[in-house]
C-alpha cells in the first residue's frame, strides 16, 4: 500500500517484526496451513546432504518468509516455519551454498527444525532465575552419562553451576528442575504404549514409596508444588486411581494388544495437580498419547519430582535408579494395593530418617531383583537434601539436628500478584535425631515443650520434627502468631532430675554476603547452632497429648495440649 515494507518498531530481528497483519485475509480453504506430521509416521533415513531448493513458483498463497538482515556484524538469516525436516535441510543447504559463494559468516535465527526422531536436539533456554537445558534422548547408559557430564562441564566452563548458597548457609540446587523423560525412539516403540502395565507399575510403586517423591525433589514439595503426588493433590483421586488401574490389561493376558490411546483416556484426568494441570503432575503423561495434537503423542512419560543436583555424579545416580526400576517393572510388573498414607506424608516423610529408610527399602527391592545398588551411592544426596545443622553428645545419647522438608502453601489470589501465586514461606521445619536414646530416662524440650521422639526402624534411634514460624511475612497464614525463632533445646536426665545440656538454633546468619563455596556454607549452618547456658531452675516439661494426625511433629504454632 505504501510501496515499501515497514517493519514493526523494535530492536529484534526483522523476522520477528514483519507486519503480518497487513497480509490479505484468506478463506479457510485457501489458507496454507502447516500440518505437523504424525509422530508415528514411518520415516526413511536422512540423506547425507540435501540439494539446494530449485526455483519453483508457489502453488498458492504464501504465509511464511525468510528474512536476511545484517546485524551485530553478521548476516542474520531468519528461518521460517516448515512442515518437515527434509524441507528445513533443503533450505539450510541453499543458505550454506550462498554463504560459501559470498564468503560471509551467517547466523541462523527464527524457527527451529521440526521435531523429528531422526535428529537429536539440545536446547538452551533462559528461564526465570536459571538457564534451562533440555538434552536429547540417550539410547544407552554410556550416552546418558556422556550427556550429563558434558552439560555440567560446559556450564562450569562459562562460570555457571547447578547450585546456589543462601545467606544463612543453606546449600541448595539452582532451583531448576531435573525432570527425567522415558520413552522410545518413536511412539511406535515406546515401552509405555507397548506395555501399559509398565506405567501402572510406576504409579503403584511410587505411591507406595514416598521417598521417590521427596528424596530427590526440590525445596518446594506438597500439594502446591510443581510435582504433587496423586494422593496429596486431590485426596479423592486415590480411590478413582484404583478403578482406573484395574482397567489396564496384564501383559500376559489373552486380550489383544491395547490401543495406544488407552493410558491417556484412563489416567489423563487423574494425573494432574490440584488445579487440573496435567503438566504439573508428579508422573506427567501429557506427551504420551494426547488427543490434542501430534506433539502430545510422542510416547513419553516425564517424572517431575527431581530437582537439579549440584554435580553430574549425583544426577547420574538418580538416572541409574530410575532405569533400574523401569527395567525391573518390565520383567516383573507390580500389582499391589495402594497405601492410604494420610497425614504421614506431611509428618514422618518430611524427615530424613523415614525418607531414608524408605529409600533403602527401594534399594533392597532392586538388589533382590538383581540390581546391586549400594545405599552409599545416595549418601551425598541425603547430606545435600537434609544437611546436618548441629551435633552433640548428651550422656549416652548422640543428638543430631538436620534440615527437614516443609510444604509451602499457596495463598489466596491477590490482584497485585499478576500471573504468579503468593506462597507462605514463613514456616520451617528441622529434624532432631537421637541415637542410643532412652525415652524413659531422657526428655528433650524445644522452647519449653516436649519433643515427641518417635522410634525409627533402628532400635534405640528416635526422631522428631520441629515445625515453627521462622520468618515474618506480610501476607501469609496466621499473621498474628509470634516468631518461634531462635529455638532453644533443653535436654533433661530424669534420673539425675536436672537439665544436662542446652542448645540454641538461629534461622539467620550474621555474616554478610553469600557463602563462596560449600565448605563456607557448611560453616555458616553450623555457626547458627550453638551451646546455650543450662538453666538449672528448669524442670522437664509435662508430656503432651499425642497428636494423632502428626505424631512425629511438634508444631510450636499450636497451643500446648497437656495430658
Amino acid at each position: 500500500k505504501r510501496e515499501k515494507l515497514f517493519l514493526l518498531p523494535g530492536d529484534g530481528s526483522a523476522g520477528d517484526r514483519l507486519p503480518l497483519a497487513s497480509l490479505p485475509v484468506l478463506s479457510y480453504d485457501d489458507y496454507p496451513y502447516h500440518i505437523t506430521p504424525d509422530p508415528s509416521e514411518v520415516r526413511g533415513p536422512l540423506s547425507a546432504r540435501h540439494e539446494a531448493l530449485r526455483e519453483r513458483a508457489p502453488a498458492g498463497p504464501v504465509r511464511t518468509a525468510m528474512t536476511i538482515q545484517p546485524r551485530d556484524g553478521r548476516l542474520c538469516v531468519f528461518m521460517p516455519p516448515v512442515e518437515r525436516l527434509e524441507h528445513y535441510f533443503e533450505l539450510l543447504a541453499a543458505i550454506e551454498a550462498c554463504a560459501a559463494d559470498l564468503d560471509v559468516e551467517v547466523r541462523l535465527e527464527g524457527y527451529k527444525p521440526p521435531a523429528d526422531p531422526r535428529i537429536g536436539m539440545l536446547s538452551v533456554t533462559p528461564d526465570p532465575g536459571v538457564v534451562e537445558v533440555n538434552v536429547h534422548p540417550a539410547a544407552s547408559w554410556a550416552e546418558a552419562a556422556a550427556i550429563a557430564e558434558g552439560v555440567y562441564a560446559d556450564a562450569e566452563a562459562v562460570g555457571m553451576r547447578a547450585e546456589k548458597f543462601y545467606f544463612d548457609g543453606r546449600h541448595m540446587s539452582s532451583g531448576g528442575g531435573a525432570h527425567i523423560v522415558f520413552g522410545g525412539e518413536t511412539p511406535n516403540t515406546s515401552p509405555f504404549l507397548l506395555r501399559p502395565d509398565l506405567l501402572k507399575s510406576i504409579l503403584i510403586y511410587w505411591q507406595r514409596h514416598p521417598s521417590l517423591s521427596y528424596f530427590f525433589s526440590g525445596q518446594y514439595v506438597g500439594p502446591s508444588s510443581q510435582s504433587p503426588r496423586i494422593d496429596e493433590a486431590r485426596h479423592e483421586a486415590l480411590y478413582e486411581l484404583e478403578i482406573a488401574l484395574s482397567r489396564i490389561p496384564a501383559p500376559d493376558g489373552d486380550d489383544p494388544a491395547p490401543p495406544p490411546w488407552l493410558i491417556d483416556r484412563l489416567l489423563r484426568n487423574l494425573l494432574v495437580d490440584a488445579s487440573g494441570n496435567t503438566h504439573r503432575a508428579e508422573v506427567c503423561i501429557d506427551k504420551l498419547y494426547s488427543p490434542h495434537g501430534p506433539m502430545g503423542r510422542l510416547g513419553l512419560v516425564e517424572l517431575r519430582a527431581f530437582e537439579m543436583p549440584p554435580n553430574a555424579r549425583m544426577a547420574l545416580a538418580q538416572q541409574a535408579l530410575l532405569r533400574a526400576l523401569i527395567a525391573w517393572f518390565w520383567r516383573a510388573p507390580i500389582d499391589a494395593p495402594l497405601v492410604r498414607w494420610g497425614t504421614a506424608l506431611a509428618d514422618k516423610f518430611l524427615l530424613s530418617e523415614f525418607v531414608w529408610a524408605d529409600l533403602c527399602a527401594v534399594l533392597e527391592d532392586l538388589r533382590g531383583a538383581g540390581y546391586a545398588f549400594d545405599p552409599a551411592w545416595f549418601e551425598p544426596q541425603r547430606a545435600f537434601r537434609f544437611p546436618v545443622l548441629g551435633e552433640a553428645q548428651c550422656g549416652d545419647a548422640s543428638l543430631t539436628w538436620r534440615g527437614a522438608l516443609e510444604p509451602w502453601h499457596a495463598l489466596a489470589d491477590d490482584s497485585g500478584s499478576g500471573s504468579s501465586r503468593m506462597m507462605d514461606v514463613s514456616v520451617a521445619r528441622i529434624e532432631l535425631i537421637a541415637e542410643n536414646f532412652d525415652p524413659e530416662r531422657y526428655v528433650i524440650a524445644c522452647n519449653g515443650r516436649r519433643a515427641p521422639m518417635i522410634e525409627t526402624a533402628r532400635a534405640g534411634r528416635f526422631a522428631a520434627g520441629i515445625r515453627f514460624k521462622a520468618w515474618r511475612q506480610e501476607q501469609g497464614l496466621h499473621p498474628t502468631l509470634d516468631l518461634d525463632a531462635p529455638l532453644r533445646f533443653d535436654v533433661f536426665d530424669l534420673r539425675a532430675g536436672e537439665a544436662i545440656a542446652a542448645f540454641q538454633y538461629h534461622v539467620a546468619s550474621d555474616q554478610p554476603g553469600r557463602p563462596a563455596n560449600a565448605g563456607e556454607a557448611r560453616q555458616r549452618r553450623r555457626a547458627r547452632f550453638m551451646p546455650a547456658p543450662i538453666n538449672s531452675a528448669l524442670s522437664p516439661p509435662h508430656a503432651e497429648a499425642r497428636d494423632n494426625e502428626f505424631p512425629a511433629t511438634l508444631d510450636l504454632r499450636r497451643r500446648r495440649v497437656s495430658l
